[in-house]
């Protein structure tokens, strides 16, 4: 099963991108970071259509599942995630597919695109900051399905 993680805005050197990639070299999943990017001065509005249409023109070509981060979406627990992720991996699911949006949130077009509209919580988090967080939670997931005492309830 492969993950993509598309996301608005670029990530610099740093200790948000380290996050990311200390976790994104325990996972065992092929996981990929596209990062979408409009530099034109838009009005809010028009920034996040523009940012919706370059997040959904980043899904793979082949079918996947979608998952839209966005805090008016359905919290789970880890294990149900995981539970979640282990499901579509025994249904054959080829590429799950997150997408993160940008300051503004998400176009209404990603969220009824997504197969799960998934929040990581009712606080608000620096949409940089999310991709560490669904990284450690993948990382997670993976642990919780092998049996492994990473996870503790």
């Amino acid at each position: 099963m492969r993950i993509l993680v598309a996301a608005v805005g670029r990530a610099r050197a740093g200790p948000a991108r380290d996050l990311v990639e200390a976790y994104r070299r325990r996972i065992a999943w092929p996981l990929e970071i596209k990062e979408v990017e409009e530099r034109r001065r838009l009005s809010a509005e028009e920034m996040k259509a523009r940012e919706g249409e370059l997040l959904l023109g980043a899904l793979p070509k082949r079918e996947a599942r979608v998952v839209a981060l966005d805090e008016r979406g359905k919290m789970l627990s880890s294990t149900e995630f995981a539970d979640l992720l282990g499901r579509w991996r025994d249904q054959g699911v080829a590429e799950i597919a997150f997408l993160i949006g940008g300051a503004d949130g998400l176009e209404s077009t990603v969220t009824a695109r997504a197969d799960l509209v998934l929040s990581l919580g009712r606080m608000t988090w620096p949409h940089l900051l999310v991709r560490g967080l669904l990284a450690e939670q993948l990382y997670r997931a993976q642990q919780i399905l092998a049996n492994h005492p990473y996870h503790r309830e």
